[in-house]
């Protein structure tokens, strides 16, 4: 962990303030390391050097986020063991701000083969269980990026806390970035929502109560007679209309 003071967390997300100064007796960080800086993320250390105060310039200072030479001395001077002279060495440090510490490696790869698509969608629906939330989730930050997460909770009738929960199991997953507000859906999120189709609806579950019925009959009318018994009533008036040609019935004396 690397620990600075409020006034510099804008400047080192900016990328405003890409330098910092130590009065360390040895170096506690390494060009390559990352280190975490609460609460904005994680910041990378590309160079370190060990110099003397006169061999910094008021430029130096400046990407340090101070104004002047003179300011980064007056700012060192309480920690310092011993009076500041031209000579006293200091720790040269260039970094750059890394984005926040969960971010899960391949969050900024957006380029997503069908048998990836195939697998955060799997992994989207466990998620989801019986109540889909998760693709509702991921359009909420897209469309709102950098909300407070209170906000957006609300906006859903949510509590805070189990939706910043939610957030930080998509996050696993590479699909969004934390800020020091809010969120945004990652460049891997944005690749998978693309891909798994703009209009993407989540899947109902069955229901398994519900059974099947069969058309119904208008009321007042009556159903008609199935094709069997329709065809037995034509045989029976057919047989009794060839007795009638046989056996004609008698007339009595004229």
């Amino acid at each position: 962990m690397l620990l600075f003071q409020k006034r510099f967390h804008a400047g080192l997300v900016s990328g405003a303030v890409t330098r910092t100064f130590r009065l360390w007796d040895k170096p506690h960080v390494k060009p390559g390391g990352r280190y975490r800086v609460h609460p904005i993320g994680v910041v990378e250390v590309d160079g370190l050097r060990r110099v003397t105060l006169d061999a910094v310039s008021d430029e130096d200072a400046r990407l340090g986020g101070f104004t002047s030479r003179e300011e980064l001395r007056e700012y060192l001077a309480p920690v310092a063991k011993a009076p500041l002279t031209g000579q006293t060495l200091v720790f040269d440090i260039t970094l750059r701000h890394a984005g926040d510490g969960d971010r899960v490696q391949g969050a900024l790869d957006a380029k997503l083969s069908a048998d990836d698509v195939r697998l955060l969608q799997q992994r989207l629906a466990r998620l989801d269980g019986s109540s889909p939330w998760t693709m509702t989730v991921l359009k909420l930050i897209k469309r709102r990026p950098r909300v407070a997460a209170s906000k957006l909770a609300a906006s859903l009738g949510r509590d805070t806390l189990p939706f910043k929960e939610g957030v930080r199991k998509l996050k696993r997953l590479g699909l969004t970035q934390s800020f020091e507000v809010g969120y945004e859906v990652s460049p891997r999120g944005l690749a998978f929502m693309k891909a798994a189709g703009r209009t993407h609806r989540q899947p109902r579950a069955p229901d398994k109560t519900a059974r099947r019925r069969g058309p119904r009959a208008p009321r007042g009318r009556q159903r008609a007679a199935p094709p069997a018994e329709a065809e037995s009533s034509r045989q029976v008036q057919t047989r009794g209309q060839l007795r009638q040609t046989k056996h004609p019935a008698r007339r009595g004396p004229a």
